[in-house]
């Protein structure tokens, strides 16, 4: 998933722990209401080193999770290790440096022999999250799930896309309950009632392939279920849209329309992107209305992975420099595919 960076800045600093906050305050729309009103509850959270909070507010039955601390601590890059990552498996060249290439400003379209070096890198990551998800039930802690993911996708040759990208210290991202996205995977065991995205792409064969989705822990309350429903729902609206000749815009206004009957808003500051050799390349995949132009074409691959959001969708991201949390607390959902126009119409290539 790819982030969009915010122009606004919050307007009225705080305290300095606040402007800590405010000055990492995201790669999206944040406003001086979005870091204020959790504060207290973050504070109370911090005295009493909870990483979660008791919700039964208006969007249902969970813990919101919380940092468990307020000081900026971005993970810096940092190749992996012969022992984590295998000489004889091939790195994208960012494992090196944590620093990504350069765009090109065409939208890449693939040879049949691109598209099945695509089609491998992405059964890696459909059978990776395949992996991931059987492993969610409470007690489990998401490094756990990240460690049995990682050596899953060395042994099947593949590098997990995640590591060290922009210095990303894990081979997953692992979203629960009101994180909205880019989640490290940590040592809180998950809990009775939550839900959590996971969020894995492998790099096979020189290209990409990156899948997601949320999984149920236990017994989640019927809000949370009725969001996952809409979500899953979305995506595969938008999927069933794609083709040739279709517009590109068309996947936000389905998606849109979709989440808006329903009474959940869509995240504008995260969108889909073109997926290949690179991890991340145009064209980018709106999920909200938009006016992007283009329109599809045979070979084009690309993502779609809707968030959709109880309350709003803005965010705000942790000094973590990773983690974005809904600011009101509510909870948000994602599920995501690869996706291969072809002459037919579109195959799904993480299905």
């Amino acid at each position: 998933m790819l982030t969009r960076i915010g122009l606004n800045l919050l307007q009225r600093p705080l305290n300095r722990q606040i402007r800590q906050v405010q000055q990492l305050a995201i790669r999206g729309l944040a406003t001086s209401s979005s870091v204020y009103q959790p504060r207290n509850n973050l504070r109370s959270a911090l005295r009493h080193g909870q990483q979660s909070l008791g919700d039964t507010s208006k969007f249902g039955q969970y813990r919101r999770i919380i940092p468990l601390s307020l000081v900026a601590a971005k993970p810096r890059p940092h190749e992996p290790s012969l022992s984590r990552v295998p000489a004889h498996i091939s790195r994208p060249a960012y494992a090196k440096t944590g620093t990504p290439p350069t765009w090109e400003t065409e939208i890449p379209i693939l040879d049949p022999g691109e598209a099945e070096c695509l089609r491998a890198a992405s059964e890696v990551a459909r059978d990776a999250l395949a992996l991931g998800g059987s492993m969610v039930r409470a007690g489990v802690t998401t490094e756990a799930i990240d460690d049995e993911v990682h050596k899953f996708i060395i042994s099947r040759d593949a590098y997990p896309s995640c590591l060290n990208y922009m210095g990303f210290p894990r081979s997953i991202c692992t979203s629960i309950n009101n994180v909205i996205a880019h989640g490290i995977p940590g040592q809180r065991p998950l809990e009775d009632g939550d839900f959590v995205n996971i969020d894995i792409t492998a790099f096979k064969q020189g290209f990409h392939g990156d899948t997601s989705a949320t999984f149920a822990v236990g017994q989640v309350d019927a809000q949370g279920l009725a969001l996952m429903d809409a979500t899953r729902e979305s995506l595969e609206l938008a999927i069933q849209a794609c083709g040739p000749g279709v517009l590109l815009a068309t996947i936000g206004e389905i998606i849109s329309v979709h989440a808006e009957a329903l009474g959940y808003s869509v995240s504008q500051e995260l969108t889909g992107h073109g997926i290949g050799r690179c991890f991340h390349q145009n064209p980018l995949i709106y999920h909200h209305y938009n006016e992007e132009p283009g329109e599809m074409v045979p070979g084009m691959a690309f993502t779609i992975e809707p968030i959709l959001c109880q309350g709003v969708a803005t965010g705000v991201q942790w000094p973590d420099g990773w983690t974005i949390t809904t600011t009101d607390g509510g909870r948000s959902a994602q599920f995501e595919h690869t996706v291969l126009i072809t002459d037919e119409g579109v195959e799904v290539l993480t299905a």
